[in-house]
């Protein structure tokens, strides 16, 4: 059983622990609520892209030979999976959720005799990943800015984006998590190249472009390969402090709970020597 000594120093290290991990969910918090903030203001602009975008798709004229960012090269041999995590941890699941689902993918496509390439942008992801699938890893790209903007998802973008036109790969998708709510981070796959673009919305009015649509296809795609990442980088940021948040408040009432039995057994510890003192006091008194 520990001494006396002992629990106390447990005690006061819990604490200590404790006293951190509130700090570090209240940093959390409020960084929670700025980033939450920057996902809802970009969310309808990326949807408003989409729309667009599928809108200009539409329009191509048949028999037109659309743009390579949005038909493809025609080839499904090679895919770049492109997982966004994050830098740091102590963020529950979040990073290892974002993880298992690219080496599924990565599995999956390896299963099916296809040639699997992984750029991994965040450093958690990369040391995960490169634990099972080294190899396939092109490169590890981070992010320590204290702000997601646009300007830091552009040259991930053009990373991308290059590679396709150096004919690195057929098929590009991206990973992260889609942030719903505090206590839920949703793994997303997003195929970025050639985009997965939905039907034109009902009722949407008919557009008619100058000039035609494929010249502002070669200007709008790049950009909108731009945007996801960006939107995907707001929502990984959102959905990290949201994760964080819930882990330290974990944390700080599990250290609560620890410091609850651990003081239970000092005082039982206490207790049964002053009890032990005692006996032994009566006892050389009855002696005499």
């Amino acid at each position: 059983m520990p001494s006396l000594k002992e629990l106390r120093n447990r005690i006061a290290s819990v604490k200590s622990t404790q006293k951190i991990t509130k700090a570090m969910q209240m940093v959390a918090v409020s960084k929670l609520r700025r980033a939450q903030s920057a996902v809802e203001a970009a969310r309808p602009y990326a949807q408003e892209v989409e729309q667009v975008l599928a809108n200009l798709a539409a329009g191509v004229a048949e028999g037109a030979e659309a743009p390579a960012l949005l038909a493809g090269n025609g080839k499904d041999d090679t895919h770049l999976l492109v997982a966004c995590t994050g830098e740091r941890g102590l963020c529950g699941g979040f990073n290892t959720s974002i993880v298992r689902l690219t080496r599924e993918r990565a599995d999956q496509l390896l299963h099916q005799g296809k040639t699997v390439k992984i750029l991994c942008v965040g450093r958690k992801g990369y040391e995960q990943l490169r634990r099972t699938h080294e190899s396939a890893i092109l490169d590890h790209i981070e992010v320590r800015a204290r702000a997601i903007t646009y300007d830091v998802a552009e040259p991930i973008a053009k990373r991308v984006m290059d590679l396709f036109e150096a004919g690195e790969f057929d098929v590009c998708t991206l990973f992260f998590a889609r942030f719903r709510s505090v206590a839920s981070q949703v793994p997303t796959a997003q195929r970025l190249i050639p985009p997965e673009l939905g039907p034109r919305r009902e009722g949407a009015p008919v557009y008619y472009y100058e000039p035609d649509e494929n010249e502002i296809l070669s200007q709008l795609l790049p950009r909108a390969v731009k945007v996801r990442i960006y939107r995907a980088l707001l929502e990984n940021m959102a959905s990290f402090f949201g994760a964080q948040m819930s882990a330290m408040d974990n944390a700080t009432r599990n250290a609560g709970e620890m410091v609850k039995q651990y003081t239970l057994r000092y005082n039982r510890s206490r207790q049964a020597m002053i009890t032990t003192e005692l006996i032994e006091i009566i006892s050389g008194a009855e002696a005499l």
